[in-house]
Parts: C-alpha cells; structure tokens; sequence
C-alpha cells in the first residue's frame, strides 16, 4: 500500500522533473549535437535518481517520503524560476532587466525603465560637421566626391513596414497574421511620403522632426530597372566623447543588413560607419569600419546606431559607405548623415505629471509615468504614447486599443497627429524595447470642459421612466 503510494507519488514528481530539466539545459545549452547528448545524460541521471528513490527503502521513511511529491514539484519549480531569470539578468548586466529593476527599487530607483530609455530630444541639433577639402568641395557632403546609383530622391513613396507573423496560440490577439507593421495612422511618421524641397533637393519626407533645411538625403531606390549602387560620404568630424553622448546615429530606410544581440542576422545591403584619424596635411587615414546595429523594421525610416565605445579612442572622424548591388526592387537602402546625440533618460524627459498614454502591455514597467485621467466621464488628451516591441505592439496593443474596439487610439488618433521619438535601450543598444510616440494636438487653444457635477440621494425604488427597448 505505502509502496504504491510512493511509486504513484514520485510517478508524479518524476514527469514534470524531466521535462522541466530538458527545458532548463535547452535554455543553457542551446541546440547541438554534443549538447544533446549532455542533454540526454543528465536525463538519465535524473532518472536513476528517482528509481533509486522509489526502491531503497520501506516503512516509515516512505510513508513520509510519499506525501511530498507536490512540495517537492513546486519548489523545484520556484528554483528553476528564479534561477532562470537570474541568468537573464546576469547575461544582460548592465543592461535593464526585471531582476535588476527589481533590486534598484530596493536602492530607492523606483521608475523601472523609463530610467533605461534614453531620448534623442533634439535630433537637428548634433549633426557631425563634415570635413571638407577646400581644394575640391563637394557640392554634397552625404553623397561624397563620386556616388553611383544614390539620389537624392531614391526613396520610394510607401514605407510600409514589413507584416508581423504571429505564431498560432499567441494569447491577446485578434488575427494570427497581421500587418503591415503600424495600421493607417499609426505609422507615427516613419511610413514614407513627400515633403518640402531639402537642402540637397531632395523632397523625401523625412521621420522623427528632422529638418530637410540641414537634412540632406541619398537613396538606392530607383524608378525602374535597378541599377547597381555605390556611396562613399566626405569624412565627418568626430566631437570629444562624453557619457551622455554614447551613440553615433543616423537614420536609414529600405533594407540593411545587420545582427541582433545574440548574432543573428537580417539580410540587407552593406551599410558600414567607416573611421578613421587625421593627419597633419589635412587627410584621413583609414582605420576600419563598423556595421551598425539596426532593430528595424524593414523598410521604413529607422535610426541606425553605432556605439561610440566600439570606435578606437584614437579615432576623430567618421564616414558613411553603403553598397547596393542587387538589382531587385526591394533591395535599396537610403541614409542622412551621422550625428552624436546628448541623450536623456525617458523619466527626465517625460516627468511624472505630463497626461501619458500607456499601453496596457508596458504600464508595470514604466510606475512613474502618469497614465491619462478620466473623472467624470470626460479624459485628458494624452501627451506622449509608450508602447511595447513592434511585433507586440502590431498584434495585441494597437489591436485592443484600436478606435473600432472602443479603444483609447480612437480619441488619441482623432485629436493629435503622432511622430516618433527617437529612443535607445541604454547598454542594449540592438534590442527593440519598444517605442515613445508624441501627440501634437490638432486644436491646441480647445478648451478643457467645464463640468458640473452634484449629489442626489435615490432609494433602491427610485426610476425615472420605462427602460427604452430598441
């Protein structure tokens, strides 16, 4: 009978153990044929363990032994928890994480992210300044002495980002595949178009409150047969490094290649920040070359981001080269030029008082932010929008906050146009956090309402009329 119980019992235990040590050294071993067989071995081991357990002893001892199957599960469970995410923190140390949030709060650093967030507020007032040769100025800084196949207006009209694929089962969604990237509307400035003639005469609409008077643009995109592309910027100037300016960034469209965080890459065409220093008759020595991080999406306007710590501190100038040798339509890619901006953290930039739309999928993550009102009926216009990574973003958020839904876009959208902020995840710089979104409202003398409220004391039989049936 004991005996029985205890096989039944550690029956119980043995399954979940198994299956949950398999899923603890995929996580730490990632796939491989060797890594398998490790894989296998500890399995094995587990389960002689347990074997072992069931027959070695009687009596007493396995009566005890018999009612702990479920202790036993939850606390192997609880440990494998913790010890998970503190993996996932010690790998992305110093970077955010919920357990290192987790423990700034503690030390009284109580913001969450909006603390690791940091904001390009003014994005036309860090331009780097080109080098020019006074013997042979180029007309075009950006374009460099001999550009082929680049234009100032090589940028296609719709910069649709690409479709987000939603895996079946994924919860809070509405439809498994959804796209383009941002609905009508949400785009936020980012999705292409025409604008005002630039400073190179280019009229491509340029994202995130760039200015086309100091903003010149080149692009690979042309109208027609494809022909192969080729920039080479003039050398930029590199200003004295500072801890508030860890980025050189520049923004960028069509399709580029770049790697993710854990190296995995995203097929595009060559975009390099190529550096170097100079010399006492006015050149540049070549010195190498970075490929910068891009978390996307394809192809709308996005801003590429090099680290200033991966440049050699001998380093003092900087330049573009970008490379486009695939005749296919989709394959082009368009650059401005570099610039290395001051930085702040989204907490100092927001503040806690300003109205701020928070996506319900990021609004623990943010606690010091003021989510938009409601008393009485009536809501703030809300100031700013935070909002999670793209792809769940595109399928979940947007989709239940959607104005058809009854959802908080429809007054947002209705009253304010939005543009993206540019934001960068500090000491994570390839990792899509997700997004900052500023309204600028289209009536900005409208009036708040002026409500009059009262008290009325009803019994429980009190009714003003009929209910109206429709």
């Amino acid at each position: 009978m004991v005996r029985g119980r205890l096989i039944l019992g550690w029956v119980v235990i043995a399954l979940p153990v198994l299956a949950a040590s398999a899923l603890a050294l995929k996580v730490v071993l990632g796939d491989g044929s060797s890594k398998k067989a490790v894989l296998l071995a500890a399995l094995g081991v587990i389960g002689s363990a347990v074997m072992w357990v069931l027959l070695r002893n009687n009596g007493r001892g396995l009566t005890l032994l018999a009612a702990m199957p479920l202790t036993v599960v939850a606390a192997f469970m609880v440990v494998l928890e913790v010890a998970s995410m503190a993996k996932g923190a010690v790998e992305q140390y110093p970077a955010y994480s919920l357990a290192r949030s987790n423990f700034d709060a503690v030390g009284g650093k109580t913001c969450g992210l909006a603390s690791d967030v940091l904001v390009e507020s003014n994005v036309n007032g860090f331009n780097l300044q080109p080098i020019i040769d006074p013997a042979n100025p180029p007309s075009d800084p950006l374009a460099g002495a001999n550009p082929i196949g680049f234009s100032p207006n090589g940028v296609p009209e719709k910069l649709d980002a690409d479709a987000v694929e939603v895996k079946p089962g994924t919860g809070n969604t509405a439809t498994q595949t959804v796209g383009p990237a941002f609905e009508e509307g949400q785009n936020a400035g980012t999705g292409g178009g025409f604008g005002a003639e630039g400073v190179n005469g280019s009229t491509v609409k340029l994202p995130f409150g760039l200015d086309p008077a100091t903003t010149p643009v080149m692009g690979s995109w042309q109208d027609g047969v494809q022909q192969p592309a080729e920039l080479t910027s003039s050398w930029y100037e590199l200003p004295a490094r500072s801890a508030d300016k860890p980025l050189i960034v520049f923004s960028i469209a069509g399709r580029v290649m770049s790697f993710d965080q854990v190296g995995n890459m995203t097929y595009g065409q060559d975009l390099f920040l190529q550096y170097g220093k100079r010399t006492p008759d006015g050149t540049v020595d070549f010195l190498g070359q970075y490929r910068p991080l891009d978390v996307g999406p394809f192809p709308s306007w996005r801003n590429a981001r090099v680290p200033v710590d991966q440049i050699p501190a001998d380093a003092d100038a900087v330049r573009i080269y970008a490379r486009d040798p695939i005749l296919i339509g989709d394959q082009w890619l368009a650059v401005t030029p570099p610039r290395m901006p001051v930085l702040q953290s989204l907490d100092s930039y927001i503040g806690h008082t300003q109205p701020v739309l928070l996506d319900w999928a990021v609004g623990l993550q943010f606690p010091c932010q003021q989510p938009f009102l409601h008393n009485d009926g009536v809501a703030q216009a809300p100031n700013y929008r935070i909002l999670p990574d793209r792809p769940l973003a595109t399928s979940s958020t947007n989709t239940w906050q959607a104005q058809e839904n009854g959802g908080p876009l429809g007054l947002s959208e209705m009253l304010a146009s939005s543009q993206t902020i540019p934001t960068y995840l500090k000491n994570d710089w390839a990792r899509d956090w997700g997004s900052l979104e500023k309204y600028t409202q289209y009536y900005s003398d409208a009036k708040p309402a002026q409500l009059q409220t009262s008290t009325q004391t009803r019994s429980g039989w009190w009714t003003p009329g009929k209910m109206r049936v429709f």
